[in-house]
């Protein structure tokens, strides 16, 4: 079998088959020939169960996927929500109304709805449960968004849903998420999202 897979990706002729002739050498070449297509069939076949495992692979994508071809790209604001410094006025600054969204309601890629995306990002948490893990919360592209710096536009967070969730004291790390990418607005008290995912896998971003 082996030998026939390989002359058929190679497109060679397959190598025949050893018969016990019934009626001459005639008989013996008209029984290989017979079952060259069946082979063929078989491979085709092979290959058709193959191609849901190659096309469930999730796509790898950045950040700037996430933004249609010609709209406006906007550049983070990283300056620093409250003065850290002021550590005798942290209470009032903490009890602030949260940053103004750069742009809540920014354009979408729609294409990208029912994917199988791979993305990667650090995680924001929404909800935190008794076990100190958090099972939704936004992805966005860079430390701090959200929180210590304003929230970046509606087209560069994804709303994420796990069952297993992620624990806080992670959150410095950055993760690769995968799931099914939903183009779906959302809001939440810290910021409006374009996107949604149910993660199926989490696990920590490495520089390579």
């Amino acid at each position: 079998m082996i030998q026939y897979l390989t002359a058929f990706f190679a497109g060679k002729p397959a190598p025949t088959l050893g018969c016990v002739p019934l009626v001459g050498a005639g008989s013996s070449r008209r029984r290989t020939a017979a079952k060259r297509p069946a082979l063929h069939i078989l491979l085709i076949l092979l290959m058709t169960v193959a191609m849901p495992l190659w096309a469930s692979e999730p796509k790898e994508l950045d950040w700037p996927a996430l933004i249609p071809e010609g709209a406006p790209v906007i550049p983070p604001q990283l300056a620093p929500l409250h003065d850290l410094s002021q550590l005798s006025n942290a209470l009032s600054a903490e009890s602030a109304p949260a940053a103004r969204q750069q742009a809540p309601d920014a354009p979408v890629v729609k294409s990208l709805d029912g994917q199988q995306i791979k993305l990667p990002g650090y995680i924001v948490p929404l909800e935190v449960s008794e076990e100190g893990r958090t099972t939704e919360f936004l992805l966005v592209p860079y430390y701090g968004a959200c929180i210590h710096v304003p929230p970046p536009p509606s087209n560069q967070i994804v709303h994420i849903f796990s069952e297993m969730g992620v624990r806080v004291e992670d959150l410095y790390q950055p993760y690769w998420i995968e799931g099914k990418m939903q183009v779906r607005a959302s809001s939440s008290e810290l910021a409006d999202a374009g996107y949604q995912m149910e993660a199926e896998k989490i696990y920590a971003y490495e520089l390579k």
